[in-house]
C-alpha cells in the first residue's frame, strides 16, 4: 500500500442519496468503445500531470454483451487521498462527485450516463474489475449467463442501483471464480 497523504475516509458518502435504476438493459451498442475513448482523452488531458492507468470496465466494455448504456471507466492514481491531484481536475473537466469511500471515488457525467471509478494502481477492486471483463469478453457462456442475470433482475423495480448491483454478486463472484480457476 503507497504512503498516504492523510487517512482516508471511513464511511460511504453517497452524494445525493439512493437512486432508483431509471435504465434498463440495451443490446450492445456498436458506439460505446468510441464513447469511452472520447472519455478517456479528457480524463487524461484533465490528469495530464498524474500517473493514470484508464480502462474501459463494465458491460459496455464487453462486445455483444447488452447493458445500461453508463460507460464504466476505471481510473488509478497512486493515492486515493490525495484528492487535490485528481478530484478538482475531474469536477472541472465537467464529472460530478457521485461516492466518496475508503479506497474508492465515483465522478460521473452530469446524464449519468458515464462513471468514473477512481482507486489507488494496486487495490484490489482493480484486479477484480479487470478479471470480471476479461472473462467476459472471452467465455461466450459465463457472458450469455451474465446477461440472462442482468435481464431477469431489470424485470423488478429498483429503488436503489446499489440493490440492483448487489443482487449480481453471486453470479459475478461465481464467474471471477472460474476466471481465478482457468488461469491454472
Amino acid at each position: 500500500m503507497p504512503a498516504r497523504r492523510r487517512p482516508d475516509v471511513t464511511s460511504l458518502e453517497l452524494v445525493g442519496g439512493p437512486e432508483a435504476v431509471t435504465v434498463g438493459i440495451h443490446d450492445y451498442d456498436a458506439g460505446w468503445p468510441a464513447a469511452f475513448a472520447e472519455h478517456r482523452d479528457r480524463i487524461r488531458l484533465a490528469l495530464a500531470d498524474v500517473q493514470v492507468r484508464i480502462e474501459h470496465i463494465g458491460s459496455t466494455s464487453v462486445p455483444e454483451l447488452a447493458a445500461k448504456p453508463i460507460i464504466d471507466i476505471l481510473v488509478t492514481v497512486d493515492d486515493i487521498t490525495a484528492e487535490e491531484d485528481y478530484l478538482d481536475a475531474l469536477l472541472e473537466a465537467g464529472y460530478e462527485l457521485r461516492v466518496r469511500e475508503p479506497g474508492h471515488r465515483l465522478v460521473r457525467t452530469p446524464e449519468r450516463n458515464v462513471h468514473v471509478h477512481v482507486y489507488e494502481h494496486d487495490a484490489r477492486a482493480v484486479d477484480e474489475y479487470l478479471l470480471l471483463r476479461d472473462r467476459l469478453r472471452t467465455d461466450a457462456a459465463d457472458r450469455a449467463l451474465y446477461e440472462r442475470t442482468k435481464r431477469e433482475l431489470m424485470q423488478r423495480r429498483w429503488d436503489d442501483m446499489n440493490a440492483y448491483a448487489d443482487a449480481k454478486t453471486a453470479v459475478i463472484d461465481a464467474i471471477k471464480e472460474r476466471a481465478r480457476e482457468a488461469r491454472h
